[in-house]
């Protein structure tokens, strides 16, 4: 080997440059630990909230520490920003996926046109979303131009005032779509822009956002992040600030009276009215308490109250202030309905006409909100809104409570001031709406304000306070953000996974470090060391990219650990082969590792391949396992090729002997002559029997689809006792109409899924399930457990809402789509690389026609299994993962078979091309099983003390990994035989026996 000094020295640099990438971790580390001892000595077990408490003192301690010394001027503040990334599945948090709304932003550049042919074309994209791939745009354009007459240029769409600089009236539609496109693109850049504004300041270490392609998608992980309800408000809040003068109760307060009035009248009149009228409102449902109740919640109460609104109001507002009543929380959707029904709204004279009517933030302690009404206009729009605010900072009001103090551009202040100026000759109130919601209505007795700074003020904590101030600092959402997909994460369950991730990775490193000497002696214990490099490398450099370490992450380190041996078996048994020719050692070793090199380099790449196209297509766990494969890969062929041999070559420098086997397995797998091919008819009945079986599980019991691919949400929960899913899934069917209860891992855990209101989107349709899901949870769950400690994520009781997932119906089909077109493109790239790299067709044939072989049979043990199995086999994201690895396992597999009977065929020209076949399979039969045999190790390993979140995927490549080793020898070789010409094995038949001929 040449440059042997040169590869030293980089050695050497790059593993200390892997050791300081790494000493950021140890650091953060052991001063996270310390801070953690801190809390539990300030707050014990027996202190109120100790959870909570014992969060705020580490975050007080880190802070306080944050910039001293640690070590040689590293501090804890800059270590935590270099030091290795864990994922959310390792810390606990939250990541979500959240689409921002295409369509909000064409009725805002339309200027929320009511134009028909637009509000049609919105409809008819809307419904065709559920069930398509293409983006909403081009669903909108599509259903806009079958309109006849159409016109995108129209006043009444988008040549209007705003858009007047870059649309006219004489522009077609196709010249229309690229503007409009393009303004949609700048709205959600100022989406992404206004979310990472928001994010940079909720005090979250390591978060990550990220634009998912053109479809308005935006990915948000926040590992750590506790207050899973403060996040989501943060990130779905639109931040849209309004500034309204408001009616004082008594311009207004009769109105309330002759609501009242009306809705008794109603009420007499349909007691009053006849039999046959009654039916015909039971048929028609047109009669007027038909039409006002349909707005409201609930008819039976209205039909039985005296008093419809009055009975619902807890306190009136003061006289002369803005609040026209006080009603419960639960009431508020009630009365509004009541209110705002035209035959209760026409009772408004003509000069309050345009009243609002807004209720202010729930007050916590009274569980009750205020009702007021503002001064709307013909277009309904405020006098001045959050556009203007330039800054906003969390403070304090005169009473020392919480408040937001606002800082307006010019503009605003000129208008502020006009407002102050206003309100205080009217001695009114002006009411500061957030979101459709009044934060405070403060009144102006003092005259004008000037210089544009104002001051939200309420019933805030602390967090609330900076929370509000960031997002107007930060801006408003150009459109309203939903999320689509979301998985949230406890600590508590994120720990577990650190510790049983830790447990598989050290015993399956041992098992395979033991293997490795007990098998090939002193050179094994060289692989080891090189193996130990390797894996310092790997975290070296995920440390340095700043790349996140994921569960599925671990699990693909440890794969990479059992499939690195390959390459160091590959070359062992080369050198073998080399020695037993009778070369001396130094000559054995050369060229061991030079014939070595095309199968290691072929295999690898191969699986290579997968693992980019892994990377590129897959989201959240497929690219944490795709990242640390493909790193394992490089740094596999970098230690095995240059770090083995170093070793090797500095041990025969003074002529020392090195037996590349031990006393056990020296004459191991020697003088085979089995018949492979030979044995090829049974193995086709074999595995067409097992393929008609998995095919026929397939189509008649399917597979256990998980939310990735059908869409809804899951939960996992543990409880304090073992609980029986099937008695708790009866009480969830009653409270979701469908639902299913699996036991995860322990008896007292459980992995809860339902579709129920799948296709309903927002913050308040996912509160309301987990409020379900907790009420029909109670009876398992301790007395005193409250809501809040329930959907925590896992206290340090380890109680509750462990972790959650869900899945929107959209993102499930683009998921599904997305995981087919990774397989069939995996397939496809592998193919055309094993015709170019052998040039015979028939290769990449008997490959694919293996790699089919394997998924099947894996598809239909998972079909077959999945409701007898002690462990969940979902088929989703993490399982499509495992595939893609059982494709390039096997291929790595085929691959280094294929390259041995190439050597042979051009070595052993004038054989029969079956003896040929049959000498190669049979020379490479050690490395297959003694690769296979490590991989398996690994992965039992990583299947028995990995955790239950892996156990399935697990189980996946174990099967995987069996059937790709028995099919590169008795199926992908076969075919490879059988689809070469019966001419050019007559031609090589008769050059054998000429041959033969000429020897005797």
């Amino acid at each position: 080997m040449q440059n042997k000094g040169l590869i030293k020295v980089f050695a050497i640099l790059f593993g200390l440059v892997c050791l300081y990438q790494l000493s950021f971790t140890f650091f953060t580390n052991k001063v996270e630990s310390d801070a953690e001892e801190f809390a539990v000595r300030a707050y014990g077990d027996d202190v109120e909230d100790y959870s909570q408490k014992r969060d705020a003192a580490e975050a007080r301690y880190l802070d306080s520490i944050g910039n001293e010394d640690i070590f040689a001027g590293i501090t804890y503040n800059n270590a935590k920003d270099k030091e290795l990334n864990k994922g959310l599945d390792l810390k606990g948090g939250i990541n979500v996926i959240l689409q921002i709304s295409v369509k909000d932003i064409l009725s805002g550049l339309a200027n929320d046109s009511n134009d028909p042919a637009f509000r049609k074309a919105l409809a008819e994209a809307d419904a065709a979303q559920a069930d398509s791939q293409d983006d909403y745009v081009d669903l909108f354009f599509d259903a806009f131009n079958d309109i006849p007459g159409a016109k995108l240029a129209s006043p009444d769409v988008f040549a209007n005032k705003t858009l007047s600089d870059e649309v006219n009236f004489n522009m077609s539609n196709q010249e229309v779509e690229p503007i409009i496109r393009t303004k949609i693109d700048e709205s959600i850049t100022s989406a992404f822009e206004v979310l990472r504004k928001r994010i940079d300041k909720f005090g979250v270490t390591q978060p990550n956002i990220q634009r998912l392609g053109n479809s308005g998608r935006i990915l948000v992980e926040l590992p750590g992040a506790k207050d899973i309800s403060r996040v989501k408000n943060l990130l779905q809040s639109t931040a849209q600030l309004e500034f309204w003068h408001v009616y004082k109760n008594s311009e207004i307060g009769s109105f309330l009276v002759q609501a009242n009035n009306k809705l008794i009248e109603l009420q007499r009149s349909e007691k009053t009215s006849t039999q046959e009228e009654t039916d015909t409102t039971a048929t028609t449902g047109d009669s007027e308490i038909d039409e006002l109740l349909a707005d409201a919640e609930d008819s039976t109460e209205v039909a039985t109250s005296a008093n419809p609104i009055f009975d619902l109001l807890v306190s009136p507002g003061y006289q002369g202030g803005p609040v026209l009543g006080n009603f419960h929380v639960q009431d508020t959707a009630k009365v509004m309905g009541y209110i705002t029904t035209p035959q209760v709204r026409n009772l408004l004279p003509n000069n309050l006409r345009y009243a609002k009517f807004v209720w202010g933030v729930p007050d916590a302690d009274s569980e009750t909100a205020s009702l007021y009404a503002l001064k709307g206009n013909r277009t309904m729009e405020p006098p001045l809104s959050g556009s203007v605010i330039t800054d906003a900072q969390q403070t304090f009001d005169q009473l020392g409570r919480i408040a937001v103090t606002m800082q307006m551009d010019g503009t605003g202040a000129k208008i502020w001031e006009d407002m102050t100026s206003q309100a205080s000759n009217e001695q009114s109130n002006i009411a500061i709406v957030l979101d459709n919601v009044v934060y405070s209505a403060p009144g102006v007795s003092t005259g004008a304000i000037s210089g544009g700074r104002s001051e939200i003020s309420g019933d805030f904590s602390i967090t609330e306070g900076q929370d509000l101030a960031n997002v107007l600092r930060a801006g408003k959402l150009p459109a309203s953000a939903e999320i689509i997909q979301s998985e949230v994460v406890g600590p508590s369950l994120g720990q577990e996974a650190i510790d049983s991730g830790i447990l598989s990775f050290v015993i399956a490193l041992i098992l395979v470090l033991l293997w490795m000497i007990l098998y090939y002696g002193k050179a094994g214990l060289f692989a080891d060391i090189a193996l130990a490099v390797n894996i310092l490398f790997i975290f070296g450099i995920l440390a340095g990219l700043g790349a996140v370490l994921t569960l599925p992450g671990i699990a693909g380190i440890v794969l990479t650990i059992g499939m690195s041996v390959d390459a160091n078996v590959l070359i062992f048994e080369r050198i073998k082969e080399e020695l037993a020719k009778g070369k001396i050692q130094r000559d054995a070793i050369k060229d061991g590792f030079s014939n070595a090199l095309s199968s290691i380099l072929d295999a690898n790449i191969t699986t290579g391949l997968t693992g980019i196209i892994l990377f590129v297509l897959g989201t959240g766990p497929i690219k944490g396992f795709a990242t640390t494969l493909l790193i394992g890969i490089a740094t596999s062929l970098f230690t095995a090729i240059f770090i083995t041999r170093l070793f090797i070559d500095g041990y025969g420098v003074k002529g020392k002997s090195l037996a590349f086997s031990t006393s056990i397995t020296k004459n191991l797998f020697t003088n085979m002559n089995f018949d492979f091919l030979g044995k090829r008819k049974m193995a086709y009945i074999v595995s067409g029997l097992l393929i008609i079986i998995s095919l026929g599980s397939l189509l008649t019991q399917g597979l256990n689809e998980g939310v990735d691919f059908v869409g809804g949400r899951t939960y996992t929960v543990r409880f304090a006792d073992d609980v029986n899913p099937t008695a708790v899934e009866k009480d969830l069917i009653a409270a979701f109409e469908s639902a299913e209860a699996k036991t995860f891992g322990p008896d007292n855990q459980l992995k809860i899924t339902t579709k129920y209101r799948v296709n309903d989107q927002g913050a308040e349709v996912d509160e309301e399930i987990q409020q379900s899901l907790f009420g029909a949870l109670k009876p398992y769950l301790p007395s005193d457990i409250t809501y809040e400690q329930f959907s925590s994520g896992g206290d340090e009781k380890a109680v509750g809402i462990m972790q959650s997932m869900k899945v929107g119906a959209t993102i499930a089909d683009d998921i599904e789509n997305a995981s087919f077109w990774s397989v069939i493109g995996s397939l496809i790239v592998v193919f055309l690389y094993i015709l170019l790299r052998f040039r015979k067709w028939q290769f990449s044939l008997g490959a694919v026609a293996a790699v089919f072989h394997d998924v099947l049979i894996v598809l239909g043990i998972f079909s077959l299994l999945h409701s007898v199995m002690p462990f969940s086999m979902e088929i989703d994201q993490a399982f499509i993962a495992a595939i893609l690895t059982v494709i390039g396992y096997s291929l790595n597999d085929t691959v280094v078979v294929f390259d041995r009977i190439r050597e042979y065929v051009a070595e052993h020209n004038t054989w029969p091309l079956g003896k040929t076949i049959n000498a190669a399979l049979n020379s490479t039969l050690s490395r297959t099983l003694n690769t296979s045999l490590t991989t398996l190790v690994v992965l039992i390993a990583i299947f028995i003390f990995g955790g239950e979140g892996i156990r399935g995927f697990m189980f996946a490549l174990i099967i995987g990994v069996i059937v790709g080793t028995y099919s590169s020898l008795f199926i992908a070789t076969p075919v490879m035989f059988d689809s070469v010409s019966d001419k050019s094995k007559i031609e090589r038949k008769k050059k054998a026996e000429l041959e033969e001929a000429k020897t005797v």
